[in-house]
């Protein structure tokens, strides 16, 4: 059930990168906005949509791993996505968990302790994170731009 959470979260952030951009762009080719705060807005939601198609893709990786996670039959233990840990670490695993900030998956040790997996690339938090931080710098001064623009009064 988990799988199809994170599917359908997947498929929501892809469909919300896909607005962001199109948006974006209109922001980029609008002509009667060439000021300073169009841009920073055209930046400010390519950027949100980078970081959200980020997200979206780090969500697929996830959701991949607890599908292998769930699988069962032969070979089902220990969980295949914790077998990178080598066979000595993998024979202790007793369960799995997955954290939404930052993405990772992790194993949970029968002895207490957990180790994070590499089911999710190493880069999708950190890109995630820069885009985030760019896009919503970038709407705080396109918003502070646009109000220091206004004529008094309006």
């Amino acid at each position: 059930m988990l799988f199809l959470g994170l599917l359908l979260a997947a498929l929501g952030g892809a469909a919300t990168a896909a607005i962001l951009t199109v948006r974006g762009l209109g922001a980029v080719l609008r002509k009667g906005e060439r000021s300073r705060s169009g841009w920073l807005r055209a930046a400010a939601l390519l950027a949100g949509a980078g970081a959200v198609a980020m997200y979206a893709w780090g969500l697929l990786h996830l959701g991949y791993a607890v599908m292998r996670a769930e699988d069962g039959g032969a070979g089902s233990f220990p969980i295949e996505p914790c077998r990178e840990g080598g066979s000595q670490l993998a024979s202790q695993v007793d369960g799995y968990g997955v954290s939404y900030v930052p993405l990772r998956f992790e194993c949970h040790l029968s002895g207490g302790g957990t180790y994070v997996t590499s089911s999710v690339p190493g880069y999708v938090n950190p890109v995630t994170s820069v885009l985030g931080l760019i896009s919503a710098s970038c709407g705080v001064l396109a918003a502070a731009t646009t109000q220091r623009a206004r004529p008094p009064g309006v």
